[in-house]
């Protein structure tokens, strides 16, 4: 009996130990560099959100925050070595919606569930979308865009940034809205299909504000229309898809920080408060919003309901739409 009673006793302090030692891990955290991991090629918005919080983030946490590109499978491969890492804190992950709603709505064999295998931290900003064409297309605005895709279906082609994407599925559930036939052509990440949509290669793409605004400003883009509640201060003069009759299409990007599932509380809470401190700054502010972007800031609880609402939303455009990758 003795016995018994001394081993409980020792497991007892074993288990006080180690959680003791978690607590003084996660007060100190952290202690060396953080990688945060970009599931797309370089030159996209999701890699142009990344680099202007990264500095500034961590300035904050006291260590420098490292920018790891991961690109493929339209985000899916950064976003699977996200969720295997080390629940530490030192491997985190930028989440859009191609990664964490639409193509894991289309994609039934993409290894992990959005809602549940990830750690939500912080939604940084929301982007507004747009479609726009090389200046060599012969249309110049949104109704001579549409009358030229009816008069042609299957003439024309659309650059995204892989299947299953949110250039992918936005513009599927345009053409479904819209009555329009355009020939898909994905790429390994929004920077190459932007790339090749600029040099003329394809005519056509739907594109995140932030990485397409420039090509816009230089007058090697034209925009037609963008997904946004309003029309765009950067744009004052191009419809949102809700003037243009089609309210459906109206939904911004976000773009936010990942961490595998179980990281602890107090880390979650420290690279939030970490964040939102770095956001505080409007050299920061300005730098987000500069790119058309819209800061957000919020808390882990409200990113998380984000994420599960917007694969819901998603889910229901692939059933509905009848979209796979087949």
């Amino acid at each position: 009996m003795e016995l018994l009673r001394r081993a409980a006793l020792a497991a007892s302090l074993a288990t006080i130990a180690l959680a003791s030692a978690s607590a003084m891990a996660q007060a100190s955290y952290p202690t060396r560099p953080v990688k945060l991991q970009v599931p797309f090629a370089p030159g996209g918005t999701t890699d142009i959100i990344a680099r202007v919080i990264a500095e500034p983030l961590g300035k904050v946490l006291g260590q420098p925050v490292v920018i790891e590109n991961k690109a493929g499978g339209g985000g899916v491969v950064g976003a699977t070595e996200t969720v295997r890492a080390a629940p530490d804190g030192y491997s985190l992950g930028m989440a859009t919606v191609s990664t964490t709603a639409a193509n894991p709505a289309i994609n039934p064999k993409i290894p992990y569930n959005p809602v549940t295998d990830f750690t939500p931290v912080i939604n940084i900003a929301a982007t507004p979308n747009l479609i726009a064409v090389h200046p060599s297309f012969q249309a110049r605005d949104y109704k001579a865009f549409i009358d030229e895709l009816k008069s042609k279906p299957g003439k024309y082609s659309y650059a995204s940034s892989g299947t299953g994407g949110i250039g992918h599925l936005q513009t599927e559930l345009f053409k479904s809205l819209a009555g329009v036939f355009v020939i898909h052509i994905p790429y390994r990440g929004a920077g190459p299909a932007l790339n090749d949509t600029v040099a003329g290669q394809v005519p056509i793409i739907f594109d995140n504000i932030p990485s397409a605004l420039p090509f816009v400003q230089a007058n090697r883009l034209v925009p037609l229309v963008v997904a946004a509640p309003q029309r765009l201060a950067v744009l004052p003069n191009v419809p949102t898809f809700k003037e243009v009759g089609l309210e459906p299409v109206n939904r911004m990007a976000y773009y936010g920080i990942l961490a595998p599932k179980g990281l602890p509380s107090e880390i979650v809470e420290r690279i939030n408060a970490a964040t939102r401190k770095a956001l505080e700054d409007p050299a920061v502010r300005k730098r987000i919003e500069d790119t058309g972007s819209i800061v957000i800031g919020n808390s882990p609880a409200e990113f998380a309901a984000q994420i599960k609402a917007e694969f819901e939303v998603y889910r229901q455009v692939v059933a509905q739409q009848k979209l796979s990758l087949e």
